[in-house]
């Protein structure tokens, strides 16, 4: 645990700045993990810091939440449309020279 406060204090991952009125603090838990290997060994401990976000409520603790999410189909027809239009752009191009 004291490992990965220090983790997160060197990453820099919060600042600490005084709370507005008429909001809550939000609290936090440690969540401990043990991984084993294939073979039934044990690999590691792990532990997590993780905010206590059931406590809040909507309107009050925040309007909106926004995560981003991709999903693969959404991924590759992007990635198909690039090679698309890359394609037609150098075709043309390759026309232009000759």
């Amino acid at each position: 645990m004291n490992i990965e406060m220090e983790a997160l204090k060197k990453n820099k991952t919060w600042e600490l700045v005084d709370l507005f009125v008429g909001k809550r603090l939000v609290g936090c838990k440690w969540v401990y993990i043990v991984k084993y290997r294939a073979d039934g060994t044990l690999e590691r401990y792990k532990t997590r810091l993780v905010a206590k976000g059931y406590v809040q409520t909507y309107d009050m603790d925040y309007l909106k939440t926004f995560a981003t999410v991709a999903k693969m189909n959404t991924f590759r027809i992007l990635l198909s449309l690039a090679t698309i239009i890359t394609g037609i752009y150098n075709s043309s191009i390759s026309k232009m020279h000759f």
